[in-house]
């Protein structure tokens, strides 16, 4: 049997990201339970962690490239005083690539799965983040996910390209047919394809927060 004490040394697994997680289909993600609120504005982690950052009235989603949160993971003990002060979390969002092998497709989703459990365990509500790769993903995707819960897809950067944005448009309507949300966040646009042919989802669609600034500071 490992120590408490060897495993608190040792941990590079991020064991104790789980340690109070229920786990949920053949991969056992860990299961997380929305806390079914609507953000009222989002910001992106890399700029919700700069030092003069201090609007804490909105949501912190991970919607950008990955280098620019994996510290997050990496350590991320040394960021939940700040992500505290915070109205909530939108669930991490590591790269399902339609072209990645998917043994990392499985753990990208675990890592952000896994980062969303302990976020929940001290005190901070959390909306689940949905992101597919390719079909094979819609096996497991779900997994510990619950029916008729708010969550989110983020579309920035999958719109331009047109196997990209039928791949985004196939998550999103597998994840209305699979998990029956009333309610979805989506980060960036929303397809025309989903909008027109869902009457029954609340999309609460937030503009990408860089696009938003640029048009600030060009515009006024």
């Amino acid at each position: 049997m490992v120590s408490d004490n060897y495993v608190s040394k040792y941990d590079v697994f991020h064991s104790y990201l789980v340690r109070t997680a229920t786990y949920a289909g053949e991969e056992e993600f860990p299961a997380i339970k929305s806390c079914n609120e609507i953000p009222n504005k989002v910001v992106p982690f890399s700029e919700a962690m700069k030092s003069n950052y201090n609007d804490f009235d909105c949501w912190v989603c991970f919607y950008e490239l990955d280098y620019l949160f994996i510290r997050f993971w990496n350590n991320p003990k040394k960021y939940l005083p700040k992500l505290k002060k915070f109205r909530g979390v939108i669930s991490c969002d590591f790269s399902l690539y339609a072209n990645m092998p998917l043994v990392m497709q499985k753990y990208h989703i675990y890592m952000g799965r896994a980062l969303a459990n302990w976020l929940i365990e001290n005190g901070i509500k959390v909306i689940p983040n949905v992101r597919l790769g390719d079909e094979r993903s819609y096996k497991f995707g779900f997994d510990g996910l619950y029916k008729g819960d708010v969550v989110s897809i983020g579309t920035i950067g999958t719109t331009k390209i047109k196997e990209e944005k039928d791949l985004i448009v196939n998550a999103i309507k597998k994840t209305i047919e699979v998990l029956e949300p009333t309610d979805i966040v989506i980060y960036g646009s929303l397809p025309n394809e989903i909008k027109e042919y869902y009457p029954e989802v609340t999309f609460h669609v937030f503009e990408n927060y860089n696009f938003k600034k640029m048009k600030e500071k060009q515009y006024g």
